[in-house]
């Protein structure tokens, strides 16, 4: 069987969670993605949210079986030696539908072929293969030793958890609820005193109201950095609990920068530029309060945008006054305020 070497890794990714426009919530998966030839596998897929098998919030004898699955140490849980490359974010379910593919050894190395699109026990691979995507050859020694790493202790996180410190308590408990809602877990404190560096551990991202005086972000920044704890943090630009999430989605994101679908977002003279790295659906929202402290939110673009920059007109109506834009992929999120 030939087919040139290409090189396998893996990669921390997430699948971006967040309060949508309509009401309803869209789930927080971090994963581990699978790099290929220095890029993520997922990004072939234009237009794909799914999360690969390898998520942090299965159990760990799941995550377990699912490594050794993939380096063939138990049967192909689909017919024809078909795995479950990327499924379902919501559900995992196969109905759902789900890109599968032949794993398969060929002496010491591990080939991928025949990648398809899959909603039932069997793939369609004229109707619903994706031909332009491998096979790909990996070296049995390069393929090992990535997989094998998640079995010594360098598996994901379980979900992450998110302090809020603000003096507006409803405001907090909104967000806190949306954000368990979708997966993240959230506690709120007046600030980090006494806490012990063991619970510190626990979080990924601390998120300031705008209301906390730049003394107390000082004092909370040295109790973590006291119990050696790496944490982003983040400046809520307004108390708007959709653009607080997607602020706090985007500093839990771990996945190298060079591996973002979503790589820059800014807006000014009318108009948003947002630039991205491969064909992906990139929607774009705006956020603003009125004088009555009111929230109102506007749609602007939703579509499929090729690699590049890519300028997007806004409303005047829609980001009059002080106003806030998200953009969003299934794997990135981005905020900036609108200059005006």
């Amino acid at each position: 069987m030939c087919a040139e070497y290409t090189t396998f890794g893996l990669a921390p990714a997430m699948r971006a969670g967040g309060v949508l426009t309509d009401g309803g919530y869209q789930v927080h998966r971090d994963f581990v993605d699978f790099i290929v030839d220095g890029r993520p596998l997922l990004f072939r897929l234009s237009d794909l949210d799914a999360v690969s098998p390898l998520a942090a919030d299965v159990p760990p004898a799941i995550f377990t079986a699912q490594v050794r699955s993939l380096l063939l140490e138990s049967p192909a849980p689909l017919p024809g030696g078909r795995y479950v490359v990327y499924g379902c974010p919501e559900c995992e379910d196969l109905a759902c539908g789900a890109v599968t593919a032949v794993i398969l050894r060929d002496g010491e190395d591990f080939i991928w072929r025949d990648f398809a699109w899959q909603t039932d026990d069997h793939a369609d691979l004229e109707l619903n293969g994706y031909h332009g995507i491998g096979p790909f050859r990996f070296r049995g020694a390069e393929y090992r030793a990535a997989l094998s790493a998640l079995l010594n202790g360098s598996a994901p996180d379980t979900r992450p958890r998110v302090l809020l410190i603000g003096a507006r308590v409803a405001v907090l408990a909104k967000l806190a609820a949306a954000l368990r809602t979708i997966g993240v877990g959230a506690d709120i404190a007046h600030d980090a005193d006494g806490v012990p560096p063991d619970e510190l551990r626990g979080y990924g991202a601390v998120a300031f109201g705008r209301g906390i005086a730049e003394q107390e972000r000082a004092a909370v920044r040295r109790a973590f950095e006291r119990a050696r704890v790496p944490v982003a943090y983040v400046d809520g630009l307004a108390p708007i609990v959709p653009l607080l999430v997607a602020q706090i989605e985007h500093a839990l994101d771990r996945s190298p920068a060079g591996q973002r679908r979503l790589t820059a977002l800014t807006a000014a003279d009318g108009g948003a530029d947002v630039e991205v790295t491969s064909a992906c659906r990139v929607t774009v929202t705006a956020y603003r309060l009125d004088r009555l402290s009111r929230t109102h939110t506007h749609d602007l673009f939703d579509g499929v945008l090729e690699p590049g920059r890519h300028r997007i007109a806004l409303d005047a109506k829609a980001v009059k006054g002080q106003s806030y834009l998200v953009a969003r992929t299934s794997g990135t999120v981005l905020v900036t305020a609108v200059t005006q």
